[in-house]
């Protein structure tokens, strides 16, 4: 997401520097890498006009330039963020009493353009598999209540520790372990819809966006941004396994041009740079984000939501 704004942001006229980690590289921009000896605040370097940070730092309040900072993760806890803070959804927002949130946009260029007309012979699940909350127990569920369809794990093995010795043994569930750039966007290319059934308020999501890019329905719970997101046109949404299970048999009443043309028209890199630099604009003008600090609205006792 950092390169992605950083590139729009060259595009339309502005200079760019990131402050990162040693390896890092950049070609449309200048690159300063981190001395985690140092305070960040005092590298950051005194011909910047604007910073923009993905975390809050500890000494915030020593900065002496306009800043924003993007929330980019879920915290359980009633910690209050600053005024200059921006979600990554409107529910990521509300959720911390704020309505200050730009959604996530991708650089299509850098993706391989789909074929919409390839056989799809497989569901997709994409994800940290060892990450509880993103429940691939349920996505597999939901491909074993079929008869026939297959599922294939994008972020997973079939045997892991960390899921309480968790062995999937399903000669129709599939198992591709971490994958990434060409690899993904084979198997994604070739998926008939993404099982998502996420037992947490999902912040935002990337997984749907680059499954809707290559034609690929959306299958999950309603927890967090995916309300807003996965609207009815592209893709079902529901806590209970039977009724996904119902869903992923009728998925070919979803059209894989809607679902590629929505991620291009709403999910699009461009469109986030346009929404972060009104917020720019907006610090710029010595107004802040939010009213009051964001904070987290209730404390989730139960480790998992609902699924059933």
């Amino acid at each position: 997401m950092i390169w992605c704004l950083g590139k729009e942001l060259f595009k339309l006229g502005h200079e760019i520097t990131y402050l990162v980690g040693k390896g890092s590289y950049c070609d449309f921009g200048s690159v300063i890498h981190i001395d985690s000896r140092k305070d960040i605040i005092k590298q950051i370097p005194d011909y910047v006009d604007f910073v923009h940070f993905s975390y809050t730092p500890k000494n915030i309040l020593d900065i002496k330039k306009p800043y924003i900072i993007t929330i980019h993760v879920n915290s359980n806890s009633t910690k209050e963020y600053d005024l200059n803070t921006v979600f990554v959804s409107e529910n990521h927002a509300a959720r911390h009493h704020s309505n200050s949130y730009v959604h996530n946009g991708l650089d299509w260029d850098d993706y391989k353009k789909p074929d919409l007309n390839v056989k799809r012979e497989y569901f997709h699940f994409l994800g940290n598999a060892a990450w509880r909350v993103k429940n691939v127990k349920g996505a597999i569920g939901v491909i074993k209540g079929t008869k026939l369809e297959k599922l294939k794990v994008l972020g997973g093995t079939r045997f892991n520790m960390k899921m309480g010795l968790r062995l999937t043994f399903s000669p129709r569930i599939g198992f591709c372990g971490m994958v990434g750039g060409a690899a993904k966007e084979k198997l994604l290319n070739s998926s008939k819809g993404l099982i998502f059934p996420v037992r947490w308020h999902e912040p935002f999501g990337l997984a749907i966006t680059e499954s809707l890019y290559f034609g690929c329905p959306v299958f999950g719970t309603p927890y967090g941004s995916l309300p807003e997101i996965v609207r009815k046109e592209v893709g079902y949404l529901s806590n209970k396994k039977e009724d996904l299970i119902y869903a992923v048999n009728n998925s070919g009443d979803f059209s894989k041009k809607l679902c590629h043309d929505y991620a291009v028209e709403k999910f699009n890199s461009k469109k986030m740079a346009l929404s972060y630099i009104e917020k720019y604009e907006k610090i710029l003008s010595k107004e802040t984000l939010n009213k009051s600090y964001p904070k987290l609205k209730e404390i989730q006792k139960d480790k998992f939501l609902d699924w059933n």
